[in-house]
């Protein structure tokens, strides 16, 4: 099974990139492909001159080539962040559309609230797209900074539980495909 992880951060040391990993960890056996979403800002009159970039075009073959995605994203100014939006921004572009009915599993970490405003708003950003996203409560891990220890696992019971419980589900949508 193809898995594509989406980590809205572009920081090396993320701890949203390393809820995606965990999140991989847990689903169990699978290819796990990392999206790169260090891609030019969308720009119509660039579309127009060379069509889709091929970092584009990359991310676009490696959902299609997924059998299901998940997405980690930090909250910004109760939203989601700049280089998440700018993709879905290019994604949507795309002909046929990739995202189309792809199960999708949302989660976040982050500060007070773990990020999930960021989460609703990824939510209403996904609506065009009509993917399978796992509905459901939030997936949010409070205080990410002290939510890993140092081999990136989650180090409360409780969040590896959910965590493992959510990736079941994903598997499970992944199957039905």
């Amino acid at each position: 099974m193809n898995i594509l992880g989406i980590s809205g951060s572009l920081r090396k040391f993320s701890r949203n990139t390393a809820l995606l990993r965990e999140a991989v960890r847990l689903f169990g056996p699978s290819t796990p492909i990392y999206a790169d979403l260090n891609l030019p800002l969308y720009n119509g009159d660039l579309e127009d001159r060379i069509g889709l970039p091929d970092a584009v075009k990359t991310l676009n073959a490696q959902i299609l080539a997924a059998d299901a995605i998940i997405i980690a994203t930090p909250e910004y100014n109760k939203m989601i962040p700049g280089v998440l939006k700018n993709a879905l921004d290019w994604i949507s572009r795309d002909n046929p559309q990739p995202l189309v009915g792809k199960p999708v599993a949302i989660m976040s970490t982050g500060g007070r609230f773990g990020g999930e405003v960021s989460q609703f708003t990824l939510r209403h950003a996904l609506a065009p797209f009509n993917t399978n996203i796992l509905q459901g409560a939030a997936f949010a891990v409070a205080n990410g900074a002290s939510a890993f220890d140092e081999n990136e696992q989650l180090v409360l019971p409780l969040h590896a539980a959910a965590l493992t419980a959510l990736m079941a589900r994903l598997r499970t949508e992944a199957q039905r495909q």
